[in-house]
């Protein structure tokens, strides 16, 4: 853990008790503040108070005694309205802020120039955050790895000289961290994504952009307009910028010419990585991500053996295209961190065809339309959740497709089906363009549910879990 000092002493609000919440409480108390505790759910405050946070109504609180509302990136700010918290902290005059913004602190003040790796973007920013950690980790250095990716920022080691943090940040972290100044900040793309939460794409892009604008180097995906716009932005105002593609050459920056990375620097090209062969790393969209790990990772020392050793050894996330096995000529690929059709675009950009794609659950806007360019290389759909009737009606008379209602049956047919299928290599895929909670109370539970049900199928040789 991080014991946060910065609040030592003071009085602090805290809302939000869920995982990160509990470790942000438990930080502020072994720095030495006094925590005031609240969370709409009971059951929350009671985890709460069992753990030995002090858990108090904020309803009913002297607000003029806090120094500071420490909120949990899953309550709104902004919008659709500020939370009731928000409106008292703005009202008593005080700052509101995360747990990313205490660690940031924490770093400055005990540790300014320990290596701070942060990463954000709509879609790859887990992958990345993994990958980067796992190149730290291969290459013999000490490294923390936490953030949005699952392990409170809070619950890490503390920064220190040689000790490497590698943390995703989602936009709410982001918007919740005012002083967030990383030795790299890594901004892979922005795409339409919590608009409900943002209000708009320039609230959410300028969210974003935070993250890049103050690293000491910035590294930006160049290929969406949003992201090209924030690395003129970036260079015009004297910031070290190194700009990755996957889309086009680039004159001075990385880019990646089908699986080979490259780096062209003062007219000189150098080849820096193959990732052909590496399975975890399949596709355009893992390109980009393997561009702008190595990006960063020579930004803090790494020499190019090293990241190419680390590249081939990368198993992989869950539920990020994740390969859970074989059944004869039939892979099967867990995506179901796929809840929007650009991610899905990425998985099924990335197989030729013969997919046979598991879709459905709760539709995002503009449903699976935009994937219609690729609709080529799927063999058959397969329907699940609530949004069946929708992307019935989209797929019709372009790809085949069957309304299967649960996974179980989903992947029992697509099995079945690419078994009998002529194809060198049929895919069977669940990329679900989809949110899960019609069905899954998350896409790891839907992941992890898809990854039973193939196994569990006669023949299959698993292939390793993330």
């Amino acid at each position: 853990m991080t014991p946060v000092t910065c609040f030592r002493g003071r009085s602090v609000a805290l809302f939000g008790l869920g995982g990160s919440g509990l470790v942000t409480a438990q930080a502020l108390a072994a720095g030495g503040a006094h925590v005031a505790a609240w969370d709409d759910k009971p059951t929350s405050r009671g985890k709460a108070a069992e753990a030995g946070i002090p858990v108090v109504d904020l309803t009913a609180a002297d607000w003029s005694s806090f120094s500071a509302l420490i909120l949990s990136p899953g309550v709104p700010l902004t919008h659709p309205a500020p939370h009731w918290t928000v409106e008292k902290a703005r009202a008593a005059g005080i700052e509101i802020i995360g747990d990313v913004e205490l660690f940031c602190r924490e770093r400055a003040a005990i540790a300014p120039d320990a290596p701070f790796i942060a990463i954000t973007g709509t879609n790859g920013k887990s992958t990345t955050t993994a990958l980067i950690a796992h190149l730290v980790r291969s290459a013999g250095m000490d490294v923390q790895m936490g953030g949005n990716i699952g392990t409170a920022v809070l619950l890490l080691d503390p920064p220190a000289a040689g000790r490497v943090h590698v943390v995703e940040c989602s936009s709410f972290q982001v918007d919740l961290a005012p002083s967030l100044a990383p030795s790299v900040g890594v901004l892979l793309n922005i795409t339409p994504d919590h608009l409900d939460r943002h209000g708009s794409m320039e609230n959410y892009a300028a969210i974003k952009e935070r993250l890049a604008a103050r690293a000491d180097l910035a590294v930006v995906g160049v290929d969406d307009d949003w992201c090209r716009a924030i690395a003129v932005r970036l260079q015009a105002a004297g910031r070290a910028v190194i700009p990755v593609s996957v889309e086009r050459e680039l004159d001075e920056g990385l880019y990646a010419e089908d699986h080979v990375v490259v780096r062209k620097a003062h007219g000189r090209r150098i080849v820096l990585a193959d990732l052909a062969g590496i399975g975890s790393l399949r596709g355009a969209h893992n390109a980009q991500n393997a561009a702008a790990a190595i990006a960063a990772l020579e930004a803090i020392g790494v020499d190019e053996q090293a990241i190419r050793r680390g590249l081939a050894s990368f198993p992989g996330l869950a539920h990020r295209m994740e390969q859970v096995g074989r059944a004869g000529k039939t892979l099967f690929v867990n995506d179901s961190k796929a809840t929007n059709a650009d991610a899905a675009e990425k998985a099924l950009a990335a197989f030729p065809g013969a997919i046979h794609w598991i879709i459905g659950g709760v539709a995002k806007e503009g449903g699976v339309q935009p994937l219609a360019p690729l609709f080529g290389r799927v063999a058959k759909a397969y329907l699940i959740g609530q949004a069946s009737d929708a992307f019935a009606a989209t797929l019709e008379g372009k790809v085949a497709y069957a309304r299967c209602g649960t996974l179980d049956a989903a992947v029992a047919m697509a099995a079945s089906d690419a078994a009998a299928s002529d194809a060198a290599e049929p895919v069977v895929l669940l990329s679900p363009a989809c949110a899960s909670y019609d069905q899954y109370p998350n896409f790891e539970v839907r992941g992890a549910h898809f990854r039973d049900l193939v196994l569990a199928l006669p023949d299959v040789i698993p292939l390793g879990k993330a």
